[in-house]
Parts: structure tokens; sequence; C-alpha cells
């Protein structure tokens, strides 16, 4: 062996310096879509309830954001949080999620991940059976239960804030694709759902077709902004935005209901059937009469993964008549990372390349 091997073998531990940021995580993914869970390195945000933190942390600390989801450290399609306290002290903790366009205000995928990790880190007293926890996303609360068999989280099933429609079979006119067929609806998020089966727009729900969807759901997203104006929550300001557009299409397994493939942000792509579309959907199959409380839907996505919906409650929530929907899944850690930020770093906020 040479001795400059032997020197290389001495010295495999990096001494980070003092003047760089250094920000660890913990990265999973839940049916295939990416959560890069922030533990250590993040600011003290500053705010009394999870929707003054989002505000903070977009207003003074969005570099970071960048930092941690744009290459060369993630990449167009990354996501991740930051974990907060509660909005009171009934709550476990609260959550923000990140992503290449900004802060999104609900986000069921990262729910059943952390819902899993917080099992397999103990932050919580963990049983045999179901674990509950009460989660503060800037939606709202979000209530948990990681079912845990053996010691391990078998599945994550969560109750998702009051869900409602606000129109369905609605007409848009979309640059090079024509008058599209949507329904609009909210789940802790609002979306435009765009069903294939009612619409002549030729794509498929298929990994091949990626590229294809992000231009079609970003021009519908995009049309549906500058037309409608029904797009408000009843309580919070922060919560009236667009983000996403959803297609459904038909199933490729004959054990699945249906298929989802979100587009939202700035052009991601959903790997799993999107907790909070999942959850739109179920009001919107329960205003068309099409869902009961005993029933449930096994919902895929373009990685063929799948989460269950259903319906626990019918609430009113301001003028509309919602629902409380029920959405299960698994989530799975991928690895443990230290990010390090060298201050001499020309581009050291990062950049997407798609």
């Amino acid at each position: 062996m040479s001795s400059t091997f032997k020197n290389i073998l001495s010295k495999l531990d990096f001494i980070v310096p003092k003047s760089w940021l250094q920000v660890k995580t913990i990265d999973m993914h839940t049916g295939g879509e990416p959560l890069r869970v922030i533990v250590s390195g993040f600011p003290e945000l500053k705010g009394s309830s999870v929707l003054d933190y989002r505000r903070y942390c977009r207003e003074n600390l969005d570099h970071l954001r960048k930092v941690l989801m744009f290459e060369p450290r993630g990449h167009a399609d990354m996501y991740g949080c930051v974990l907060v306290p509660p909005n009171d002290d009934e709550g476990d903790f609260g959550i923000l999620f990140l992503h290449n366009e900004g802060y999104s205000t609900m986000c069921g995928h990262a729910i059943i991940a952390i819902s899993t990790l917080a099992v397999q880190m103990k932050w919580i007293e963990v049983k045999e059976g179901d674990n509950k926890l009460k989660i503060d996303a800037p939606c709202g609360r979000i209530l948990s239960n990681a079912h845990v068999v053996n010691g391990r989280v078998e599945e994550v099933r969560f109750h998702c804030v009051p869900s409602f429609v606000v129109g369905l079979d609605k007409k848009v006119d979309v640059h090079d694709l024509g008058k599209v067929t949507y329904d609009l609806a909210y789940g802790g998020a609002f979306y435009a759902y765009v069903d294939l089966n009612k619409n002549n727009l030729d794509i498929d729900l298929k990994a091949r077709s990626y590229g294809t969807l992000i231009k079609v759901g970003m021009a519908i997203k995009r049309a549906v902004m500058a037309q409608d104006d029904k797009i408000v929550h009843p309580y919070e300001t922060d919560l009236s935005f667009l983000y996403g557009t959803i297609f459904i299409g038909d199933a490729h397994s004959g054990s699945n209901s249906s298929r989802n493939v979100c587009i939202f942000a700035e052009g991601e792509v959903d790997r799993c059937p999107t907790g909070s579309g999942v959850s739109g959907r179920m009001a919107i199959h329960r205003s068309r009469g099409e869902i009961d409380f005993e029933d449930t839907m096994r919902i895929e996505s373009i990685t063929d993964s799948v989460f269950t919906g259903g319906i626990v409650e019918e609430v009113d929530y301001g003028p509309f008549k919602a629902v409380i929907p029920a959405v299960s899944g698994s989530a799975y850690i991928t690895g443990l990372h230290t990010f390090v930020l060298d201050p001499n770093d020309p581009i050291s906020e990062g950049f997407i390349l798609r």
C-alpha cells in the first residue's frame, strides 16, 4: 500500500471550518416523494404560530430554503421541512414545508414521513398499535396516527383539515390546449383537478410523460390563476392561492381506484399520490355522492405508489360543506446528511436546471 493511500485512509474525517454554515438532515421518502427533514443548524424562527414562522422564514431565511432544496444539494423536485413549536400546548409540534417555489400550506406525504420519524426517533412515547400525534401545519392541526407492529411503523393514517369543493366542472381556456374542464377543491391547499376522461388532452399519466405533464400542468395552473377569483380560503389569506394541477386518470393496477399526478409549485412533479390532493378529492367524491363514510379509495401515483383515502366526518366550514378526509401511506428513511455552506462559494444559494 502506498504511503499516500495510507495517509488518505487516516484523514477521512472532514473538519468543518467554524465560519461555514452546517445543517444536518434526515432524508426520507413517502411513495417515492422525497422529504428532507432539517434537524439542526437552521436558525431559530420568530413568531407565535406556524403561520408566523412561515412568514418569518419566507421574509428572512429564504436563502436557506434555496441552499437545501436547489442544486447542487437538492434538485428541481426536492421537498423539505422544518420543525417548529406547535400553535398551543395541546399540539405535539408544528411543521413548515419547503419546495422549489416557496412554502406550501399542507403536505400529506410529509405528515406521513414525519409521523414515521417521530416514532423511529422516539420523540413520543411509543407503544404497539396506534400512536397519535397532533401536528400543526400552516393550514391547521393535522391528527396523525402511526400504527406500530413489532416496533416498526407499518402505516400512517392522518385526518386532514376540513376539505371542500369550490366548484365542479369549471371551464378555462388554456393557450394551445383549448377549453379545459376542471374541479376546484381544497384539501389543505387549493388544486385544479383535471380528469383526463373529461378532457381531450394528448397526455398519459406515465413516467415517460414527465416533461409533458409539467408543461401542460403549469399551463393549466396559470390559466386558472388568471381566471378564477374563487381561490379564497374562508379564514386565512395566507392560504388563498392555487398550489397546483392534479391530473386524474384510470388506474394502471386493477386493485386501485384511479391515478393522481400532481404538478405543483414551480413545476414540481409529485412522486406520491399527494396527500392534500387526495384530501381534496375526497371532498369532490363526497360532493358527487361517490363515496360514503365506510368507503375507501386506493389512489396510485406516477411511481405506482398508493395512498388510501376516505372520509370520517362532514362539517360546516365557513360557507362550505366540508369533509374531514383520512389518508394513509408509508414512509422510509433514505439517508443522514450534513450539508455545509462555504461562504466563498460563488453559487452558494444554488440553482435549478430541468
